[in-house]
């Protein structure tokens, strides 16, 4: 399986750190956000990963290489303008192969990957879904079982990861566009799995929220 990490954002709550380098690239504890996510997919078998990049993308580059210093080939999806969560996947497509890849947002940070198994006969994606933090207390989708709905009393968030099957994006336009409504269809096929992300999940998206990740990271290499 392939892996595709979604790095385009321009991080407009991180400036001014984000003025002179693109989101992914912010450090914590003196190692670039991307960087803990690499090393994570390089430990967990994967070998190929596809990262597309917009606002200040040469420098991704620059810094990351060919992915050759964990083990990993790396390939880039470059975008003239960001194309969103879904039109960067849509563009991505022909570097992902044909069949279902694994995607995880550049702005969220992790201690463990989720167990990253195939996704299911017949379904088109499999999200792992977080406790509501503080900022989002509304969450995204529920969880019935295995299976990822819409509509419920106890919704969770989305974590930005998932698998998807290329066949999800079959019909869309290249543009920009969002996740959300194509998997919100998915789910009303009952074709979107899931499963509950009980690790260590924070949305790197303020600078007051990475300050808690630094102080968090620099307490535990103490």
């Amino acid at each position: 399986m392939k892996a595709m990490i979604l790095a385009a954002g321009r991080g407009e709550r991180l400036r001014p750190l984000t003025d002179s380098i693109p989101k992914p690239l912010v450090e914590v504890a003196n190692k670039p956000l991307i960087v803990y996510h690499l090393e994570k997919l390089a430990q967990a078998g994967f070998q190929e990963v596809i990262i597309n990049h917009a606002w200040l993308g040469h420098k991704l580059v620059a810094a990351l290489g060919d992915g050759s210093k964990w083990g990993l080939r790396i390939i880039y999806s470059e975008e003239t303008q960001a194309l969103e969560t879904g039109g960067g996947i849509k563009q991505a497509l022909p570097l992902l192969g044909s069949a279902p890849f694994f995607v995880i947002n550049g702005d969220v940070f992790i201690d463990t990957l989720p167990s990253i198994q195939p996704l299911a006969a017949g379904q088109l994606a499999h999200l792992w879904l977080v406790d509501n933090p503080v900022q989002h207390p509304a969450g995204d989708f529920v969880l019935k079982g295995q299976s990822v709905a819409t509509e419920g009393a106890q919704k969770l968030t989305f974590s930005g990861m998932g698998i998807y099957h290329p066949e999800l994006f079959l019909g869309v336009s290249d543009r920009a566009f969002a996740l959300a409504p194509l998997l919100r269809n998915a789910m009303a096929k009952g074709l979107v799995s899931g499963d509950h992300f009980n690790d260590y999940w924070c949305d790197v998206g303020t600078v007051e929220r990475l300050a808690l990740i630094e102080a968090r990271e620099t307490q535990k290499g103490k």
